[in-house]
């Protein structure tokens, strides 16, 4: 069943190029699309500089450095259509709406027929990504989040309106090519493993600086002797992104409805405060 020969990730930040080492690191091609540095004689040259950082990642986002031949760097203004070779297009670039729509329209314009779509989206509903696009779109559309690409055997997948043979399909792939656990969530803001995550890791920040902590007592409390990631808190919102951290909460701050616990995290998040 393994029709996917090909993949492209559009945004070569931390998430999209460990989503394109682990592509890499099973075998198969990558496009890795970022946009174009008009700075630079070179117009691929972020996508390059994600590749050579990956080659220097410890531990190591390459299982092989030989790996690192299967990305093909490339900037979306000038290769876009080289996605019309693909058969998986995942999107990674920032938790921005009218960028992915954007983005999606002109996916839509040169990808091949039946050729899957997912977005790498932390926290936006599949029903809003989607939103004025084609029917025919849609059905090939699904959410496909990674959370930490090298490191969790984690895939929350947001079917909506995919055909189900193409489902299989990707299900297939992340599973016997990946090693990916694929967790299929409700079309609900945050999904599951950030709906839950954001609210505990937030609930830990207003702890620790009301409790004084230092941030390395902080990690050492709340890590391994709680059965959560030896990074601890501080640790995973820096492995997480800290500049993405303020984009994940603002998004589910304005998704989740008024009664949600995390609806007024806002400045310090002074709800989450006892």
């Amino acid at each position: 069943m393994n029709t996917i020969k090909q993949v492209a990730v559009i945004g070569a930040g931390a998430m999209g190029a460990g989503i394109a080492a682990v592509i890499a690191n099973a075998g198969v091609p990558v496009l890795l699309f970022d946009r174009a540095d008009e700075q630079q004689p070179d117009r691929s040259s972020i996508a390059k500089e994600a590749v050579s950082r990956l080659l220097k990642a410890n531990p190591e986002a390459l299982t092989q450095p030989r790996n690192s031949r299967l990305i093909t760097p490339l900037n979306i203004a000038d290769d876009l259509p080289r996605i019309a070779d693909c058969d998986w297009i995942i999107e990674a670039v920032s938790e921005h709406l009218p960028l992915k729509q954007g983005l999606y329209k002109q996916i839509d314009g040169v990808r091949k027929p039946g050729s899957i779509v997912s977005s790498n989206t932390s926290t936006l509903p599949l029903h809003s990504l989607t939103k004025g696009l084609p029917n025919s779109f849609a059905a090939d559309f699904c959410i496909t989040h990674f959370l930490i690409p090298r490191y969790m055997r984690l895939l929350e997948i947001v079917a909506g309106n995919i055909r189900p043979e193409v489902m299989q399909q990707l299900e297939h792939f992340a599973d016997l090519k990946l090693g990916k656990t694929v967790i299929h969530c409700k079309d609900s803001p945050g999904f599951i493993a950030n709906r839950l995550g954001i609210f505990w890791i937030y609930c830990a920040l207003v702890e620790a600086i009301d409790m004084g902590l230092s941030i390395e007592e902080a990690d050492a409390l709340l890590s391994k002797p709680c059965g959560v990631p030896k990074t601890g808190v501080f640790g995973l919102m820096d492995l997480v992104g800290i500049d993405l951290m303020p984009a994940i909460v603002g998004a589910m701050c304005q998704a989740l409805p008024e009664h949600d616990p995390l609806s007024c995290c806002n400045g310090i998040y002074p709800s989450l405060r006892r």
